[in-house]
């Protein structure tokens, strides 16, 4: 199963840094709100980008918790902890150490990807801290202990970046398969853990991308844009469809936070896929909430995800981004996990999208719970956001039928479940 790792010519953009007028003037204020609240001052950003690294990197973050004290901080800690943790790999790659090796060489890559976060333009530091994420990715691939191979999906006249991973100890066979698609603010290394990975453990392959927008893919000259992600399905299950250790007839989407707003345009444009599963939601046509009235730094960085440097075009870009006209095309089941308290894209849209849809679906509410689904009673006590995920799509997967409702997990974990 040892295949070459696939290598694709990089096409650098060189657009300039996007301005996000509230970023800009009151950029004061968001080192005052970092300052009182820490690095996890919009989302858990760190608790995210921790779980698939396991209880080793610990220290890691809670260092760099304790350095960022400002925006300017966040690039640098995580850049100086990735050093770190390569330099521990090397050491024990040389000591013929290769598991040591292969778990500091799977951090260092989740931390270069995580140092690049601040920077919304492919400058120098960008790129080099990419290269580094890669790098360090790909050395952990070739020590994995499982099958771990470096795609480039073709898509137009460019490639969507991503990684296949196996489950270990496969051997033969076709395997059911789960699209990862991340959020905004995250990226296909962290979208499979480093042990006890949740669709791995249940035979499911993953392929884990950066769509158009995502981390990498501007950094080629890969933008969102709708059409983009009305095209990604086709393309992605065609690729799929050519390999022989993957069932094209077992296709699965998993989207966290816009990865739940791409996976929906994904699915409702390609009828191969045969469930969807989405969390933590991003489903407001026009992102009014998201853009105008969150932190801008989440403005910003689509700003830069689409290849958009003016405030004022993006304006009126982002009013044609939407799931309507898309979502009613699904027949296949569809699942939805929200917080209660989503603080980024008013429910109210999540239960429109719900009632257009065209086939069976379920939609799963958290009590209290804001945009990032868990970290309060309801998920501690109810079932577990991210496993009910995967169970919920290996069960799909698997042919198991679907019943739909809409379920409502109370503090207390009880589940109140009403039909649709």
């Amino acid at each position: 199963m040892n295949r070459p790792q696939q290598s694709f010519p990089p096409i650098r953009d060189q657009r300039g840094e996007p301005h996000v007028r509230r970023f800009d003037e009151q950029r004061w204020v968001i080192d005052n709100v970092i300052r009182a609240n820490g690095i996890d001052w919009d989302q858990p950003r760190s608790l995210y980008i921790h779980a698939p690294c396991g209880i080793e990197a610990n220290a890691d973050f809670a260092g760099i918790r304790e350095r960022v004290k400002k925006m300017a901080d966040i690039g640098p800690a995580f850049a100086a902890v990735a050093r770190r943790r390569e330099a521990k790999a090397n050491a024990a790659a040389q000591a013929d150490r290769k598991v040591t090796a292969r778990d500091n060489f799977f951090m260092a890559a989740v931390h270069w990807g995580a140092a690049q976060w601040p920077y919304d333009e492919n400058d120098e530091t960008n790129i080099n801290y990419n290269n580094k994420k890669r790098e360090c990715f790909a050395k952990y691939a070739a020590l994995a202990d499982r099958h771990v191979e470096a795609v480039w999906v073709p898509f137009k006249d460019k490639a969507i970046p991503a990684w296949l991973h196996l489950p270990p100890n496969y051997t033969s066979g076709k395997l059911p398969v789960v699209i990862a698609v991340p959020g905004m603010d995250s990226y296909k290394e962290i979208q499979v853990a480093l042990y006890g990975d949740k669709f791995l453990n249940r035979g499911m392959a993953v392929l884990a991308i950066d769509g158009p927008g995502q981390y990498e893919a501007p950094m080629i000259g890969l933008h969102f844009t709708m059409e983009n992600w009305m095209a990604t399905g086709p393309a992605l299950v065609d690729w799929i469809s050519a390999r022989p250790e993957l069932d094209a007839t077992r296709i699965g989407v998993s989207g966290t936070s816009f990865g739940s707003l791409f996976g929906t345009v994904l699915t409702g444009n390609e009828p191969r896929i045969k469930a969807c599963a989405v969390m933590s939601v991003c489903h407001e046509p026009g992102c009014h909430t998201i853009f105008q009235e969150a932190s801008p730094t989440f403005k910003k960085r689509f700003m830069y995800m689409s290849g958009i440097t003016d405030e004022g075009e993006f304006d009126e870009f982002r009013k044609k981004i939407t799931w309507e006209g898309h979502a009613e095309k699904i027949k296949a089941p569809y699942l939805c996990v929200a917080g209660e308290a989503e603080e980024l894209s008013p429910l109210e849209h999540s239960e429109r999208l719900m009632a257009a849809l065209g086939g069976p679906k379920q939609m799963v509410v958290y009590q209290e719970s804001r945009h990032s689904v868990g970290n309060v009673p309801a998920a501690n006590l109810g079932p577990f956001p991210p496993i009910l995920v995967a169970d919920w799509l290996a069960d799909r997967l698997a042919g198991k039928p679907l019943v739909s409702e809409r379920w409502y997990v109370a503090s207390s974990g009880e589940i109140n479940k009403t039909a649709y």
